[in-house]
């Protein structure tokens, strides 16, 4: 076995293992290390997928009850690299792209781990090549190095022919002159890298595209490239992964003529019964054979009773596309709000006021008499592409739907943002605007210089005013009673939105654990929550008796 760690020098490669492995040069040796039993994916006249599938079938299980034993690709495993790994008419493949999500426990690290090493010395290794994995944080990294590894050291004819340095998670391959190296989810590092294959694992963690876009970009100097992404869905419908699912659709539909591309998609339905287990099947195809059925009941047997577990389970067994966490509002309640009202009766406003100078502000409107919500955000025009990357949001498009106002300048305008309300609120029977005590003597001021008059009401944003706001918000959302007409704006914050809870059980949107901006989600819990104080309006009952 070679040397590890720093230093480390290539070991030097056995006879039987230069006669038995896949031959760069294109000079086929004869095979000296058959595993009787084990199909032969050296066989005349097989196709490309085939010759694939054989060499991983003479791999062992690393893990689990079935470790030692060999590696049995399931029928659903062999349809999806047949897809990827078919060749058009000059014998090349035709897949460039690749995208795999299904629940967890389906072996996808390890079917990631497989393919890694089958391009690092395997079928479809070649001259110098650059193997990679890439995820969001060093942890997830490394799990294809370490399954790539394991499979490996089960075979004397791979180990010793590989050095594996841990403490970068690099290994290198003697004979074809290949590497693979984990990363994570970090662009700068990907800059200058021209992948023959690479892994993006759990591409919903990732914050932001361009990691994927730099591994994109850097394979296509290679005729025969593939970029695999494989991981479960995000809630959040601006995230790489539900970018690259959309494109997938259409690509299946015919409505996008590409066939480099591919997507393999086992998800639940979110209008489908959680409980059942052909909701399971779905999203699972793995189940009953090596994803454990029992393991499944029991998850949702604790997800049904606690509430806390329940989204978990959806994002992570059911693969659907709904916070795994503590997250504020599921995706199917708040899209079954989608729905446009009029704009009668009294209307409450709230106003987030950025406590950056270009950060976003977001106005919200509230009509309680028909529940009717509008919201619109605001940022400084000047450094608008910057914030887009920052944010990760598509701030342009949403100026273009009429959802962000530019402001003009390189921060926000205060004088400029309260004449603005006052014009847009103008002929509107605007009872309250909500503003966090925090800065309401300063934008008071700015009021009054501007000649502004609008009816300011404190509304904290600490647990003892949230709380009360939230519960009024989250009642109308779960019993219909909310319009927001499908803003997209509002939508990507409340799937950003994460909520504490004291001791006591009170609740308030946390921007410190967000996994994003949620300023428009804010403004329009704190607009809601001043609606829901008021006292309802008197009503008088005719009695019949006529005072004189």
């Amino acid at each position: 076995m070679g040397k590890r760690g720093p230093g480390a020098k290539p070991p030097k490669v056995k006879e039987g293992a230069k006669a038995d492995l896949f031959a760069v040069s294109g000079v086929t040796a004869p095979r000296t290390n058959v595993v009787p039993g084990r199909p032969n994916w050296e066989a005349p006249g097989i196709s490309r997928p085939e010759r694939l599938i054989r060499w991983i079938e003479g791999l062992n299980v690393t893990s689990g009850a079935l470790a030692g034993q060999p590696l049995v690709m399931r029928q659903w495993q062999r349809e999806i690299l047949h897809e990827l790994y078919a060749t058009g008419p000059d014998g090349r493949r035709i897949v460039r792209t690749g995208v795999i999500s299904m629940g967890r426990k389906n072996g996808k690290t390890g079917l990631a781990g497989a393919l890694a090493l089958a391009h690092l010395c395997g079928p479809e290794a070649v001259p110098r090549g650059q193997v990679l994995s890439a995820a969001a944080d060093r942890g997830q990294a490394s799990l294809v190095y370490s399954e790539l590894r394991a499979f490996a050291l089960e075979q004397p004819q791979l180990r010793d022919r590989l050095v594996f340095r841990d403490f970068n998670r690099t290994v290198e391959d003697v004979k074809t002159g290949s590497v693979f190296a984990a990363l994570s989810a970090d662009a700068r590092k990907a800059h200058g890298l021209s992948p023959t294959f690479a892994i993006a694992d759990e591409v919903a963690q990732w914050r932001g595209r361009d990691l994927f876009d730099a591994l994109a970009t850097g394979a296509g100097a290679h005729a025969e490239s593939l970029l695999l992404a494989i991981s479960t869905r995000s809630p959040d419908t601006n995230n790489p992964l539900e970018e690259l699912l959309r494109y997938g659709e259409g690509v299946a539909d015919g409505t996008i003529p590409d066939p480099t591309f591919r997507s393999f998609v086992w998800t639940a339905p979110l209008d489908a019964d959680p409980w059942a287990e052909e909701t399971w099947a779905a999203a699972n195809p793995a189940l009953g054979d090596f994803r454990s059925l029992e393991d499944v009941r029991s998850q949702a047997m604790q997800a049904r009773r606690v509430p806390s577990k329940e989204a978990s389970f959806r994002a992570f067994t059911l693969n659907q596309p709904v916070a795994p966490d503590d997250r504020f509002i599921h995706a199917n309640d708040w899209d079954a709000c989608s729905g446009d009202a009029e704009a009668r009766g009294p209307c409450y406003g709230a106003l987030d006021l950025s406590s950056g100078a270009a950060d976003l502000t977001a106005l919200a409107l509230f009509w309680p008499e028909t529940g009717k919500l509008t919201v619109r955000a605001f940022l400084p025009d000047a450094d608008l592409d910057r914030k887009m990357q920052e944010d990760r949001a598509p701030y342009r498009e949403w100026i273009n739907r009429g959802l962000v106002v530019p402001m003009p300048g390189r921060a926000i305008d205060r004088p400029w943002l309260v004449t603005w309300i006052a014009r847009e609120t103008e002929g509107l029977e605007l009872a309250a605007v909500g503003h966090d005590r925090w800065g309401l003597k300063d934008l008071q001021a700015v009021m009054e210089r501007e000649g502004v008059t609008l009816p300011l009401k404190e509304h904290g944003q600490g647990f003892k005013d949230m709380s009360p706001s939230i519960n009024a918000f989250e009642a109308a959302v779960l019993k219909e009673e909310l319009c927001h007409g499908g803003n997209a704006l509002l939508r990507w914050a409340v799937s950003n939105a994460v909520v504490d809870t004291d001791p006591a059980g009170n609740r308030k949107l946390t921007k410190a654990r967000a996994h994003g901006r949620i300023d428009p989600l804010i403004a329009s819990v704190m607009a809601m929550g001043l609606a829901s104080r008021e006292p309802p309006a008197p009503s008088f009952e005719f009695t019949g008796l006529v005072l004189g």
